[in-house]
């Protein structure tokens, strides 16, 4: 098999195409409309004619099926097209570090942003590929723009080696994830899918069926303001109650920096305010609803707590819903599940089965009718300029798609042997 995934992605890379947290737009930003374009444009020149980008900015494509079978169900494949927000995404420099004989990589703009094997062990099995990096003062990108072209090339090949045999196959690419936005007007009627994967994963063989549970809370203060000349016994600083309630969250669990694996986390992500008014945005996380509900009244006993010393001030606290554990809906249909595995162990993989711990579109889809899990991309290093990921990495991708499309069809015949 000639793979395009290298070539593809590194095009794509050097696409500015970085949503935006603070935009009131959809998408945050036009720039990832540069790339989505593009996808349509290089989909029409595969061959597929029902390739475009709606008003949205969502990339929607068939490739058709060419079974003989009328029963094989349709699967999409997901990726997002824009980068994080969290460092630089514009004039990514993508590097190739050809036969990578081990040890340290070191990126020429940025010296102290050295790769090394230490902190991502992942390199020590790519020793002899060819590893892709940004100069040092970008990210890369890969996070999902190794999973756009991952699609990009299983539909190539699919497409130009008819002794492969599929069902309808449905390609989405997304804004906005990054952003937490990215399936806010998909069109499912349109896309009209029986079950998805995104491609938006690390290791080669992972296969992820469980994400956090997630809300999202703002706290609205309001102090009393007096003269800072005049305002003892008067004042109540809205920015300080801000910074008592942030302050009195546990220092020893329920955060970002004290958990791992299953548990989950109340975490203030922005505080702004002057004297009398002052708001703090927080996350809240957990694999279970009963968990993520426990968050929420912890921080609003936090809240009311604190609140005691300011009896001339007032506090808000509302929670909303973001997005909710997907293993809920795939375990009503594990055979979703067993597809994927098979096709990571016909692409010479190990299955690694694991958690979340965030979210991707695939969290959201699965609520919205799509049972939609997560797989890998090979992607490493991600939102921070010692992002990287391997071709051949990208490659078993590649293969695990095609493999996956095959393992669908054989099965709706009753023929695969699992």
């Amino acid at each position: 098999m000639k793979y395009t995934v290298k070539d593809r992605f590194l095009r794509y890379v050097q696409i500015d195409t970085q949503s935006d947290p603070n935009s009131e737009t959809f998408p945050t930003t036009e720039k990832q409309k540069d790339l989505s374009k593009i996808l349509v444009k290089e989909l029409h020149e595969i061959g597929i004619d029902d390739a475009h980008m709606d008003n949205h900015g969502y990339v929607y494509a068939t490739l058709k099926s060419n079974s003989k079978k009328s029963n094989v169900p349709v699967v999409c494949f997901c990726s997002h097209v824009d980068t994080a927000p969290d460092c630089s995404g514009t004039n990514v420099k993508p590097l190739v570090h050809e036969n990578y004989k081990g040890g340290p990589i070191v990126l020429p703009k940025n010296s102290e942003a050295t790769i090394k094997p230490e902190d991502f062990p992942h390199l020590n099995a790519n020793i002899g590929n060819d590893i892709i990096t940004t100069s040092g003062d970008t990210l890369l990108g890969a996070d999902d723009k190794a999973g756009v072209a991952e699609i990009m090339d299983a539909v190539y090949q699919m497409k130009n080696n008819p002794e492969i045999i599929h069902g309808d196959v449905r390609i989405l690419f997304t804004p906005d994830e990054e952003v937490g936005q990215g399936v806010d007007h998909v069109d499912m009627k349109k896309l009209g899918a029986d079950f998805g994967f995104t491609l938006d994963g690390g290791k080669p063989g992972s296969l992820e069926d469980e994400t956090f549970s997630a809300d999202g809370a703002v706290l609205q203060i309001t102090g009393r303001s007096a003269h800072p000349g005049y305002a003892k016994g008067k004042m109540e600083h809205a920015i300080k109650i801000a910074s008592d309630i942030v302050n009195a969250l546990p220092k020893d669990r329920l955060s970002p920096e004290t958990t791992n694996k299953k548990q989950g986390f109340i975490h203030p992500t922005a505080i702004e305010g002057v004297l009398e008014n002052a708001t703090v945005k927080f996350i809240l996380r957990d694999f279970t609803e009963e968990g993520l509900q426990e968050n929420g009244k912890k921080l609003q006993s936090i809240v009311d707590e604190v609140m005691k010393s300011y009896p001339n001030s007032k506090a808000t606290l509302e929670i909303k819903e973001q997005y909710r554990n997907m293993k809920k809906v795939l375990d009503e249909k594990p055979y979703i599940i067993k597809y994927a595995q098979e096709a990571i162990k016909r692409s010479g993989l190990e299955v690694i089965t694991s958690s979340i711990r965030g979210g991707t579109d695939g969290s959201r889809l699965s609520y919205m009718g799509l049972p939609c899990p997560n797989l890998f991309a090979g992607m490493q290093g991600i939102h921070s300029v010692r992002e990287w990921v391997s071709v051949q990495d990208m490659q078993k991708a590649v293969d695990t798609i095609v493999n996956l499309c095959q393992v669908i069809e054989e099965e709706a015949g009753g023929e695969m042997k699992m």
